[in-house]
């Protein structure tokens, strides 16, 4: 499976984005499907994932109850509704496709998209 994100940019304290991921390829509805970021000199973390289906999403701590993720199995995409952004979220945010359990791993991996929150 292809990935490819979108939807990064400067925004300000406050502010709302909403991250793209494009699959292209067989079996995208069965994947689970997550976020990822790294913010420059980092490593990798992540950010939330949701199941096939879309019944369970598990999110990381730092965007609890400000960030959404959402798929849609026709379009083949999944979505990073992101409100309320902070500067430290300040990363690259990339997608992944047939993440583990572990959250730290996936077998399939997009380039990311750059989200700079300034104060």
């Amino acid at each position: 499976v292809q990935l490819q994100a979108s939807g990064g940019g400067l925004v300000q304290a406050g502010d709302s984005l909403r991250l793209s991921c494009a699959a292209s390829g067989r079996d995208f509805s069965s994947y689970r499907m997550g976020w990822f970021r790294q913010a420059a000199g980092k490593e990798r973390v992540f950010v939330a994932d949701i199941s096939w289906n879309g019944g369970s999403v598990y999110y990381a701590d730092p965007v609890e109850g400000r960030f959404t993720i959402s798929r849609d199995n026709v379009q083949n995409t999944v979505y990073l509704q992101m409100n309320t952004l902070k500067p430290e979220d300040t990363a690259v945010y990339y997608c992944a496709a047939d993440v583990w359990r572990d959250k730290r791993r996936a077998n399939y991996w997009g380039k990311g998209t750059l989200v700079t929150v300034s104060s």
